[in-house]
């Protein structure tokens, strides 16, 4: 009987034990943080992947961001991304006639966004169960800076002041953000998420390029550039009219055929051969992303038992 007893208390001692440990676990964790990084895919005049087969463009982006659990399965984010997009014409497919123009651009935007996360699964969970996957849903809405640039004389050089349609854009522009993501629970404190997020734009011009044809503003060029460059400000002319038909044999604009190059379409419409945009109306450039990144849970212990693991002298239980 003695035996027994000591058996029941060892086994009852070390239950209790057991569940303490596990129960340093059993609350809910509100608040996380998130970084990731992936890959960027820009859409719009200098891009297309749905009418012309022409692969993928990639480029990259880095965010990080704050997460906040508001219901059994919401969640609401801020975050905040660095972006480069880009795009050019020599890797379009003939039948765009978009080659000819020999177009490209390239831009590195930072973007903040206010979302709202959607969970398939309850998100409003003790930190040990939560669940090991769960999709989610988000949309949002978010501003993002707008810095196209172009190559010229081997310099990058600054769009947007240089108004190439004769229009003046911000540079800022809302974004709207909105998309599918994926999250795997690696342990009680972190997570590893996939997601792809698509941004809608209010503006034609992340690209600089929104007009059919430079029939508005090819008087404004030619002045800016002058007969043999010495005008105010030639980069202008040199930017937008980069089709090797409009060039000299020096490789810049030859004056007399730009400025000859109009003509009266079968409507009636004064029209000018030089091409630089799609022609569609109402037609918003847009970007999209491919992240992978971790997010990491508040916890009262996160600092003793993981960031400190090892440096102090009564060492936490571990749950991996």
């Amino acid at each position: 009987m003695k035996r027994l007893l000591v058996i029941f208390f060892i086994l009852l001692f070390s239950w209790e034990s057991y569940a303490q440990s596990f129960y340093r676990f059993r609350f809910e964790e509100a608040w996380s943080v998130g970084m990731g990084g992936g890959v960027t895919q820009y859409f719009g005049e200098l891009y297309s992947l749905w009418k012309y087969e022409e692969g993928v463009q990639p480029d990259f982006n880095f965010s990080a961001n704050v997460r906040r659990t508001i219901g059994t399965k919401t969640r609401l984010r801020l975050e905040g991304s660095f972006i480069q997009m880009s795009g050019q014409d020599p890797p379009a497919d003939p039948r765009s006639l978009r080659v000819p123009r020999n177009l490209h651009f390239r831009a590195r935007n930072f973007e903040a966004a206010f979302l709202f996360e959607y969970h398939y699964k309850p998100v409003k969970l003790n930190n040990i169960t939560r669940h090991f996957l769960n999709w989610y849903v988000f949309a949002g809405v978010g501003a993002s800076t707008n810095t196209p640039k172009a190559q010229l004389d081997g310099e990058w050089v600054s769009l947007r002041p240089l108004a190439l349609e004769g229009k003046e854009y911000p540079g800022v522009v809302m974004v709207f953000p909105m998309g599918l993501g994926m999250k795997y629970k690696l342990n009680v404190y972190t997570d590893l998420f996939l997601e792809g997020n698509y941004r809608f734009t209010l503006t034609d011009y992340m690209d600089d390029i929104s007009a059919f044809n430079i029939k508005d503003f090819y008087l404004d060029l030619l002045e800016s550039y002058g007969d043999f460059g010495e005008g105010p400000m030639p980069e202008r002319l040199r930017l937008a009219v980069r089709n090797p038909d409009w060039l000299d044999d020096n490789g810049m604009p030859d004056v007399e055929k730009i400025r000859n190059g109009t003509y009266v379409d079968k409507y009636g419409n004064f029209q000018h051969r030089i091409r630089r945009g799609s022609g569609l109306t109402h037609r918003y450039d847009g970007y999209f992303t491919l992240n992978i990144g971790v997010e990491i849970y508040f916890s009262r212990d996160i600092w003793e038992n993981w960031l400190r693991r090892g440096r102090t002298r009564h060492r936490g239980w571990r749950f991996w």
